[in-house]
């Protein structure tokens, strides 16, 4: 058990410093990457589409990667927005790390684009503790998931700059409590913003792309609770900076139990890569 402890918290910490240059990188060009994390079903994709749409009428550069495990159906669905998509097959994996991300942005990504929006595998579990150099990190949930969705998965929305809650234009026929589930949201993580949304009747369009805009351009983002008390701990052990609102420590990962997976893949000698990848569109 302790190896595989230890594995876990190497496999972690690469990732970290993966992502911290990977996110000066992109910073250094102009582009900032904003994480989307929900559980399947969320209409994430749907909601997705309709932001690069919208910033693709804009004018604005936008790119959008996209992880599953298997079909290219999510890109072909983002790619009718007109901005360049990438699909990314993770063959079984539960998450993207940030040096498989960066292998894939490689030679890819055009060299005006001002945002990055990433649609990571759907769960709400391994994706959580994996920093991808993203500005901005925002957790979805559908109003028929439940009020209580922030207290199971508090690693998730406790880390999140930004809930957006879907799928709002059946709210009143799931019986959805909007008050119960901000309650729990703020339980976890004191003073997010919660915004409501609707890919189909339109609530809440460009939100996403004003607040990532806005990110991007240096507006302050909110930093979690659970950020700040890893933040405390670091500070006082080693004296050195670490990346805002992205640090992993026992207070707000579970590492133990959730990433036994990556530890034992390391150990077999897998690398965390995808059997394919196909971009889908280009900027027209």
């Amino acid at each position: 058990m302790c190896r595989v402890v230890d594995l876990q918290q190497a496999v972690l910490a690469k990732n970290d410093a993966c992502a911290h240059t990977l996110r000066e990188d992109l910073a250094a060009r102009g582009t900032a990457v904003v994480n989307l994390l929900s559980s399947p079903g969320s209409g994430k994709t749907a909601l997705l589409e309709r932001e690069l749409t919208l910033a693709h009428s804009r004018g604005v550069p936008v790119a959008a990667l996209t992880a599953d495990l298997a079909t290219e159906n999510d890109a072909v669905r983002l790619a009718r927005s007109g901005v360049p998509v990438k699909q990314v097959l993770t063959d079984g994996l539960c998450h993207l790390e940030a040096e498989m991300l960066g292998g894939h942005l490689h030679g890819w990504l055009p060299a005006d684009t001002r945002l990055l929006f990433i649609e990571n595998v759907g769960n709400l579990v391994c994706p959580a503790s994996y920093d991808l150099g993203e500005t901005l990190r925002i957790v979805l949930a559908s109003v028929t998931e439940g009020e209580d969705k922030p207290l199971k998965y508090p690693t998730a929305f406790g880390l999140a700059h930004l809930v957006v809650v879907t799928k709002t234009d059946i709210a009143e026929a799931v019986s959805f409590d909007e008050k119960e589930f901000r309650a729990n949201v703020e339980r976890i993580n004191p003073g997010v913003e919660v915004v409501l949304t609707s890919a189909r009747g339109g609530e809440g369009d460009g939100l996403l792309l004003d607040r990532a805009l806005a990110a991007r351009d240096g507006a302050p983002v909110h930093i979690p609770v659970m950020t700040r008390k890893s933040h405390h701990v670091h500070d006082a052990e080693d004296g050195q900076p670490h990346d805002e609102g992205h640090t992993h420590d026992d207070e707000g990962h579970t590492h133990h139990g959730e990433h036994a997976h990556a530890a034992r893949a390391q150990d077999r000698g897998h690398a965390h890569t995808t059997d394919s990848d196909t971009v889908v569109s280009s900027r027209s």
